[in-house]
């Protein structure tokens, strides 16, 4: 193995190639050996990005969701109005666990994501994509003067958070066949409106 690596990033490389590890073996099966092997690079070249495992396991958890964020806050920001923002983010939301399976089964079935669904205060711990979701679903309900209970807004939060993540999850199913192309279905907003 050499020292150098001439694929691209090393850093991002070693990253996806823990997500890998940990999604077959655990947080335990993960070493930075591992991620370097996956990588083809000596069993040093990590140590210039990352000074143990637990600092490339953080480094995974920052990466997954900054990139899972940009997604949905351009889907976000390119929308008009709130309610075509959250149609967005929700295409947006499938379309990028489509493209990143590993991802998807990295947050959801390794990571505890915390989510308050109640709307009368901030929580500093709710997961950021989640947060988006509540803060653009807010915005809807005043650009809209919906009016609604407490119990009601939680309910309409875990439904459009459930779409998107439902069909996200069935898009991560390698066995899953369709007829259509799922991406252009997004694209086109013909399943989540």
């Amino acid at each position: 193995m050499s020292d150098s690596y001439h694929h691209g990033n090393l850093r991002q490389a070693l990253i996806d190639a823990g997500v890998k590890i940990i999604n077959e073996s655990g947080e335990g099966g993960l070493s930075l050996r591992k991620a370097a092997a996956l990588c083809e690079v000596s069993h040093a070249a990590p140590y210039a990005h990352f000074k143990d495992k637990d600092e490339l396991i953080e480094a995974i958890k920052a990466s997954v969701t900054e990139q899972f964020m940009q997604k949905l806050q351009c889907a976000v920001n390119g929308a008009p109005d709130a309610e075509s923002a959250l149609i967005s983010m929700g295409n947006g939301y499938v379309a990028f666990f489509l493209h990143k399976p590993d991802y998807f089964k990295f947050l959801f079935g390794n990571q505890n994501i915390t989510a308050h669904l109640s709307t009368d205060k901030e929580y500093e711990e709710d997961y950021p994509p989640f947060k988006l979701l509540k803060d653009t679903y807010l915005r809807f309900t005043a650009e809209k003067k919906i009016k609604k209970s407490k119990t009601e807004q939680e309910m309409d939060l875990l439904k459009l958070w459930s779409s998107a993540h439902g069909l996200a999850a069935i898009a991560c199913m390698s066995q899953v066949k369709m007829s259509f192309d799922l991406e252009k279905a997004l694209e086109g907003g013909i399943l989540l409106k």
